[in-house]
């Protein structure tokens, strides 16, 4: 068994798998939590407003829900529920209230004054985070002792993969088993580390993933992931595994063609971190997948899941940003709140990776596919396979707390209803997470509350319409939500943040090198830099820019690589590792490779 969160740092500063976080991070300040303390023990009134519980019943008009501490204390009409005099009131006529929303799938990016902020300013009260990092662990840890004002954190284990991983070299925290004895040492190692649940990975072999189902029964624990090659979503989900992540290599149980498919797919070799050369040899039977879906056959597998409980997390955010680049919004508004180098970031990734080369046919292959992942979702759903919205923060253009509305109207456009939409963001995500005051508005119910400036039943889109958010019964009033979103902002333009933590290494990075068969790969590679003014900050150490200069690089302090040409594709991956700053927390860095 091997475990590592890779030295080999190649797409990062946001684009999802990469950059790693300098020293001091986890030692971040605590003026974020400090001025946005929850004060205990207070009362909060939301009066004459309609509530939607999202559990399927028919709102309730002209009521008024209190909050008293973290709990709901009432709700009712005016005349049987009464206001106390130091309430903080919130006038809810013509605003609509829901459970606080949960994002099911996110990856945290490490930088405290970014995530948290912009979750709980868009209603999200609890995060499902699948970046298996200590610095999350404290996070989470630190929510519940209230010390860090933000979302409710689960967080997962690092990344149980085959051997050899696909992770490798990716940025991301994994363990490679190759074996039952190994899978099962590394579900225990995850557990006493800190881990809510173990989540597993593409390249398991049908050995080691039964030992890790089995050990995590042993150990009560549950375990999600990605659906293994070796092992059908069927077959997976009748092992316990309690939720599917994206859709990948999970409809191909629903194929005509699954024998054929599921031959292909035995034969695909992968070396470590050859991710891409997964995503290109993957690809085509996606494409064999959505084009001969059978209706008989997914009737079959999806009552089966719905029998097992099983949950699929098609995170369709994350897959319309990779399946249609060119649908995403170069100037977006809510940019203004990343960091530049997070920003400079994912625009390299989107034009470099994801449009650069893409050909009619790969454009009209992926607005295919995409247009199935929506009908496979919707196909799933009615046949009763509970579907929860996750977003996938950590891809390109995937927002911490924003992007969880984008996933309810992607989710509508699969054939959800609003108030189903809902439910995938509030009190189905709160059953799966075994949170069983959480997601509904009633009375006892822990008061995480989203308040709406508009009806989302009447269209979804409203859910971005956020007047106010209670979170564990702290009111987070419409004009101090402003000034939480003017703080996040300041703090992105500041410069002085820690580097993004690794993402979700969910979406290929470089097919289109994979697929040249090149024994020479044109590379250029950027290193972002960026840095809080100090006229101490270091440079890049000398024996780095050394071994860049040597290979071609123009190396400076603005941009550390630039312009190394006709090189060997290892040689440039591992001068991009091996370009790092000052281990300070007001530096942060990220390297991006093309070729």
């Amino acid at each position: 068994m091997t475990a590592g969160l890779s030295r080999r740092r190649v797409i990062g500063a946001g684009i999802g798998i990469g950059a790693g976080i300098t020293a001091g991070a986890v030692g971040a300040p605590a003026a974020h939590a400090a001025a946005h303390a929850v004060r205990p023990g207070s009362t909060v009134a939301i009066t004459g407003t309609t509530v939607i519980d999202a559990t399927g019943a028919r709102p309730q008009r002209n009521v008024t829900v209190l909050v008293r501490g973290e709990r709901i204390a009432a709700v009712g009409s005016a005349r049987r529920v009464r206001v106390p005099a130091d309430a903080e009131v919130v006038d809810g006529r013509g605003k609509f209230v829901v459970p606080g929303f949960i994002d099911s799938h996110a990856h945290g990016s490490g930088q405290e004054e970014i995530d948290p902020p912009l979750f709980l300013a868009n209603g999200v009260t609890t995060v499902r985070d699948l970046n298996g990092q200590a610095l999350l662990y404290d996070w989470r840890d630190r929510v519940a002792a209230g010390t860090l004002f933000g979302p409710r954190y689960l967080v997962a284990s690092s990344i149980v993969d085959g051997n050899p991983s696909l992770l490798v070299g990716l940025g991301s925290p994994y363990i490679e088993v190759a074996d039952g004895e190994e899978s099962r040492a590394a579900v225990r190692r995850s557990v006493a580390e800190g881990a809510d649940f173990i989540k597993v990975y593409a390249r398991l072999t049908p050995d080691a993933y039964h030992a890790i189902a089995d050990e995590c029964r042993k150990l009560g624990v549950s375990f999600v992931g990605h659906t293994p090659d070796a092992i059908p979503l069927a077959e997976a989900s009748a092992a316990g595994q309690r939720s599917f992540e994206h859709i990948y290599t999970s409809w191909f149980d629903t194929s005509s063609e699954e024998r054929e498919i599921r031959r292909r797919l035995a034969r695909i070799e992968v070396g470590g971190g050859e991710y891409n050369s997964w995503f290109r040899q993957t690809h085509p039977l996606e494409v064999l997948a959505a084009r001969t879906f059978d209706p008989h056959r997914a009737r079959k597998v999806f009552r089966g899941l719905a029998a097992d409980g099983s949950h699929q997390v098609p995170t369709l955010t994350q897959h319309r940003v990779f399946d249609l680049p060119e649908s995403v919004a170069l100037h977006d508004d809510r940019l203004r709140y990343l960091p530049a180098a997070t920003r400079d970031g994912w625009r390299i990734q989107l034009e470099q990776l994801y449009l650069a080369g893409r050909s009619p046919q790969d454009v009209a292959e992926h607005r295919e596919l995409f247009a199935a992942r929506l009908r496979w979702i919707g196909a799933a759903h009615r046949a009763g396979v509970p579907v929860l919205a996750g977003t996938d923060t950590g891809t390109a253009y995937v927002y911490p707390g924003f992007s969880l509305h984008d996933e309810l109207e992607n989710l509508t456009e699969a054939g959800l209803s609003p108030m189903q939409a809902l439910r995938a963001a509030t009190s189905a995500p709160a059953r799966f997470l075994g949170l069983h005051d959480v997601g509904v508005v009633r009375r006892g119910a822990i008061a995480d509350l989203a308040v709406l400036d508009a009806d989302p039943l009447a269209d979804i889109r409203n859910t971005k319409r956020v007047h106010a958010v209670v979170v564990r019964g702290a009111l987070i009033s419409a004009e101090r939500r402003e000034r939480m979103l003017g703080d996040v902002e300041a703090a992105a333009s500041a410069g002085a943040l820690p580097a993004r933590l690794a993402g979700c290494a969910c979406v290929p990075v470089l097919a289109s090198a994979d697929a040249s068969g090149l024994s020479a790969w044109r590379v250029r590679a950027w290193c972002i830099r960026s840095v809080a003014g100090s006229p101490d900050s270091r440079p890049v150490r000398t024996g780095q820019a050394e071994q860049g200069r040597r290979l071609g690089a123009r190396v400076t302090d603005g941009s550390l690589l630039d312009g190394v040409q006709e090189t060997r594709r290892e040689t440039a991956v591992a001068v991009c590792s091996n370009v790092s700053v000052a281990t300070s927390s007001s530096v942060s860095a990220g390297c991006f490779v093309a070729w």
